[in-house]
């Protein structure tokens, strides 16, 4: 029997109550758009329900749902031409402990596809670069250098506006 029949309704709710907004998050950063989002946020759930991966704990649940996220999204791009949309006309992102729609995350959305992700993890969801690395598969050095480049670009377009941690 398959390990995804092994997870029960219950377990496939809580899991999705724990990460809808940031998986959300993450596609609408790559998507930027609300129905390619929910198709991307859609798709994420749907994998983890079909492949059933057997987590350790919550963090490696999020990393996980992370990494098909951004995945899932970069394989959407490569198919289709997208249209902008505005982030202020989605107020279901308004989460003040973690994001906040200003001029400093819309700066962070319009960076290259390389800086945005490593940078939304970074900023808005506390992960430190060896974990970024792990969680994009990508070596170390690479994220702190993503990081690095992206304030440089950061500072560039946002000037006195754009403090540094």
């Amino acid at each position: 029997m398959s390990e995804a029949l092994l997870r029960t309704d219950k377990e496939i709710t809580d899991i999705y109550m724990r990460h809808v907004k940031t998986v959300y998050r993450v596609c609408f950063a790559y998507m930027k758009n609300k129905s390619d989002t929910e198709d991307a946020v859609e798709e994420t759930f749907y994998r983890m329900i079909r492949k059933g991966p057997q987590f350790e704990n919550e963090e490696h649940e999020k990393a996980w749902l992370i990494r098909t996220a951004t995945n899932i999204c970069l394989n959407m791009l490569n198919h289709w031409q997208r249209n902008n949309e505005n982030i202020e006309d989605h107020t279901d992102l308004k989460s003040p402990e973690k994001t906040n729609t200003d001029e400093i995350l819309q700066a962070v959305l319009d960076l290259p596809e390389k800086y945005k992700t490593v940078v939304y993890l970074y900023y808005y969801e506390g992960y430190t670069s060896p974990e970024i690395a792990g969680i994009l598969q990508k070596p170390n050095s690479t994220v702190r250098n993503h990081l690095h480049e992206a304030r440089t670009i950061l500072k560039e377009r946002l000037g006195d506006d754009f403090y540094e941690k």
